[in-house]
């Protein structure tokens, strides 16, 4: 333990994968690579630089010299400078060409870029996974009853499996955003301190057709099809307010599911996995608390606000750059994508292990369907010679009488002996209880199931088998 403030995200519920992936040696290795990948440009393009130079800065890419780095910040108050100064001690014959041409945010933006394409890719995967674990629970129980739930009072039924198909679409449509956002995924590229190149094209000396060449070559370099085709010094901070959207997206999806969760979990239909030696409560040691969709939800909210930073940051910034977004994006920008990996994590975890109780389910059924079903019953002592607008009237009444007697008597519905023994209906109770059948009021509930699963969902499963099967032990 440290006397320290720790981030939670980092102690307690981000993966490594992702811990990685927004580390320092990440960030300061792709900063290299991108000098490495502008050197090797401009060499092919005609600058004076030498292969030797190359070899030795590749030589030490991956080897940053941090302390050099912390005592020249210090000194200069720039990050990116004090980054050249520690490289180029280590490379002194490539020291004169390391960003050569070069300004902070050609290794700045270009690496958070890299960075958030690579963190968009393990959130794909999660997600996949996440659906896949959803698909195979909607499929299972795609048949069993439950009762329907409007305004949180009850409804026509669905099966358990149809409402998790309605998780399912949700984070159909989040994987639709985070795809095309990889698809359309660019970095700025070489673009100079105002973006119009100018260092650059005195380079070349005044070559503007080398000058296109070099802002494509670097892209290429680094797996890149395309730039901002303009940009200020900095690439649009719009870009960066799209991409915490789609992450908000995620969040918005998962916090409805696990909401949904927790009041299955007090109706004591559906659970969350329970560990066997997992406290519930301090003080009430029979609870059974939904944590784990709690803290969803918990994580979830702090990512859909945090879409704000973004917002605000491209509305303020002024004309060609101002600093005012770097310190806020430090955080906003790793500290969501952190988030949603969590956020993820969590959900497969509950997906792959998710408890039905069908006889806690099959009894609230019992308990409503007398009232769902009178339509049936009215259409079938109607057949039999009944008056239609005589029964319904008598059910109505029935139905009242009934509601009054749960409600404030606390004993069972007692409907449909009621109207059993009205003969106006000239219905037996065999009769009766023959309409109530939980599969005639479920409609094309499996059938939906089935469909939506063979046509939407496996295609995107057998397109990604190699990336499924990931497996999350919680932390904590």
């Amino acid at each position: 333990m440290t006397s320290l403030y720790e981030n939670p995200l980092i102690t307690r519920y981000a993966s490594e994968e992702m811990l990685e992936t927004f580390s320092p040696d990440t960030k300061f290795r792709t900063w290299r690579k991108l000098w490495i990948a502008l050197a090797e440009a401009e060499k092919e393009l005609g600058l004076p630089i030498t292969d030797e130079q190359i070899e030795e800065m590749k030589r030490f890419k991956d080897e940053i010299n941090y302390e050099v780095a912390k005592k020249m910040e210090k000194k200069t108050r720039h990050d990116v400078m004090s980054h050249v100064h520690a490289y180029a001690q280590q490379c002194p014959k490539a020291k004169g060409i390391i960003h050569l041409g070069a300004t902070s945010a050609f290794v700045g933006d270009n690496t958070d870029l890299i960075v958030m394409q690579k963190a968009l890719k393990i959130i794909r995967k999660k997600l996949i996974n996440c659906i896949d674990r959803l698909a195979r629970f909607a499929y299972e129980y795609r048949s069993l009853p439950t009762l329907g739930f409007t305004h949180f009072q009850p409804a026509q039924l669905t099966t358990v499996g149809k409402r998790a198909t309605l998780w399912l679409m949700d984070l159909l449509l989040d994987l639709d955003d985070v795809e095309r956002l990889i698809s359309k995924m660019m970095i700025r590229g070489v673009k100079g301190t105002t973006g119009t190149q100018a260092s650059y094209l005195k380079l070349f000396d005044g070559d503007h057709e080398k000058v296109k060449q070099l802002d494509e070559l670097v892209a290429k370099k680094l797996g890149f099809e395309r730039t901002f085709p303009v940009s200020g010094q900095t690439y649009s901070r719009k870009f960066d307010y799209k991409v915490l959207s789609v992450l908000s997206g995620i969040a918005q999806s998962l916090h409805k599911m696990t909401n949904d969760i927790r009041l299955l979990q007090h109706l004591k239909e559906v659970e969350e996995p329970f560990g066997k030696n997992q406290i519930g409560s301090s003080a009430m040691a029979y609870k059974r608390n939904p944590m784990r969709s709690e803290r969803i939800a918990s994580l979830a909210r702090y990512v859909i606000v945090n879409t704000q930073n973004p917002a605000n940051t491209a509305a303020t910034q002024w004309f060609e750059r101002t600093l005012d977004d770097s310190a806020n994006r430090r955080l906003s920008i790793p500290e969501s994508f952190l988030c949603i990996d969590s956020i993820l994590e969590i959900a497969i975890n509950i997906s792959s292990n998710l408890v039905v109780y069908p006889k806690v389910i099959e009894r609230r059924i019992k308990e409503e369907l007398p009232f769902m079903a009178t339509e049936n019953i009215l259409m079938e002592a109607v057949k039999k010679g009944g008056d239609r607008q005589e029964l319904h009237e008598r059910i109505r009444v029935h139905s009242m009488d009934a509601g009054r007697v749960v409600k404030e008597e606390g004993k069972e519905n007692d409907l449909l002996t009621r109207i059993a023994k009205d003969d106006a209906f000239n219905l037996s109770m065999d009769e009766i209880n023959d309409l109530l059948d939980p599969m005639l009021f479920i409609g094309r509930s499996p059938q939906q199931v089935e469909e939506f699963i063979k046509e939407h969902i496996n295609p995107i499963l057998e397109a990604n088998k190699d990336i499924l099967g990931v497996d999350v032990e919680l932390k904590v």
